[in-house]
């Protein structure tokens, strides 16, 4: 459909000024000005045009700027059920691991051990430690976990590493050396390194990699993915129970300067039982409007705006929906706003078995290795 508009012109014509409004003046400045004013003549001209056609000489076709149903909604949700799919930061029972044994404490340390060793040690140490937790990923976790974790924890690191490699040395300053070159003070030249060492690694047009920006790059991605990586495997293999208990145990010390550790557990608790609820009201609302199969092409941009607009508002009520149910819950089974009386059941004692010590014992092997590459590795 072609709709054409010719152009609309206003003209407006003024009167001249009347001598009752406007009294002539003895001056003959003012008797100039009122007679080039009766003479003026105000043409207010107003142009409209607007066309749908091609832009052989109308108007442009303004039609291809509006959104009309190009955002892809139908998309969008799809995408949105489906990168909620799989379980993030969730318990997975099966299939049972070695991991899914191994002593909550154990795996506590082995977070903190992790969250540390990126930045002491040496970049093929840093490494190697992503190597091992994606071997250690596709050994664990299903196929369709690990493939959703891996790929957005990746993509997510390798834009810190290209980002921190190019511009956190990438565009060295401009400066002037102070002290004079070695001719001018007669002294030989500095001989060239023999080892074939160079400060700059690469240049990518106006930005430099060089080997400040390889180091910072690689230890931020690194610990960006490590950290991500090695929390998502804790949770995946371990409940919220016995990730409660490891902390209460850990923070039992605390209790006696007055730290309220069983209120710290209990918000932990809740945490954790918390984020699959969140996750299931995201992706089931997403299922839901896809299920119905709207015509997203006849709804305006304004209509596709409001349709997400009561998307994130259902969220948020269903959400708040299930935080009052569970406080109601919790009343009803007697708490009374006092963590240090209210009793909380973790269902199974966790004890010390062959496999913690062999998994204390790689890591003391880790350590030992990161802290040695540091000074043998350069």
């Amino acid at each position: 459909m072609s709709c054409n508009h010719a152009a609309t012109f206003l003209s407006v014509a003024l009167p001249p000024p009347s001598s009752a409004l406007f009294p002539k003046r003895p001056f003959g400045l003012n008797q100039t000005l009122f007679a080039r004013n009766a003479r003026f003549r105000l043409r207010l001209r107003l142009g409209v045009r607007a066309s749908k056609g091609e832009s052989n000489g109308e108007a442009a076709n303004w039609s291809r700027w509006i959104p009309a149903g190009s955002f892809a909604a139908d998309n969008v949700f799809r995408l949105i059920a489906g990168a909620t799919a799989s379980p993030i930061g969730q318990f997975v029972a099966s299939p049972t691991t070695f991991l899914h044994s191994i002593d909550p404490r154990v795996k506590l340390v082995w977070l903190l051990a992790l969250v540390v060793l990126p930045a002491r040690s040496h970049i093929i140490m840093r490494f190697g430690l992503v190597i091992y937790l994606t071997l250690l990923s596709i050994w664990v976790l299903p196929r369709n976990a690990w493939t959703d974790q891996l790929g957005r924890v990746y993509l997510l690191s390798g834009l810190l590493f290209i980002t921190l490699g190019l511009g956190s040395d990438g565009v060295p300053a401009l400066v002037q050396l102070r002290t004079p070159p070695p001719a001018m003070m007669g002294l030989p030249n500095l001989p060239v390194s023999l080892t074939g060492y160079a400060y700059v690694i690469t240049k990518l047009g106006p930005l430099t990699f060089t080997r400040k920006g390889l180091s910072v790059a690689s230890t931020v991605a690194c610990l960006t993915f490590i950290v991500f990586q090695s929390a998502s495997l804790c949770l995946t293999t371990t409940t919220p129970e016995q990730l409660a208990f490891a902390l209460r145990w850990f923070m039992l010390p605390l209790k006696h300067i007055g730290v309220s550790v069983s209120e710290i557990v209990l918000t932990l608790l809740l945490s954790l039982r918390f984020i699959s609820l969140v996750f299931d009201e995201v992706r089931n609302i997403a299922l839901g409007i896809v299920s119905r199969r709207v015509n997203w092409k006849q709804l305006t941009v304004m209509e596709t705006i409001d349709v997400f607009f009561n998307y994130f508002r259902r969220i948020f009520k269903n959400i708040f929906s299930h935080a009052e149910q569970i406080s109601q819950a919790m009343i009803v089974r007697g708490f009374k706003g006092d963590g240090d009386t209210h009793k909380i059941y973790f269902l199974s004692e966790s004890s010390f078995g062959v496999i913690d010590f062999i998994s204390l014992l790689c890591l003391t092997i880790v350590i030992g290795a990161a802290l040695l590459s540091e000074y043998y590795l350069v």
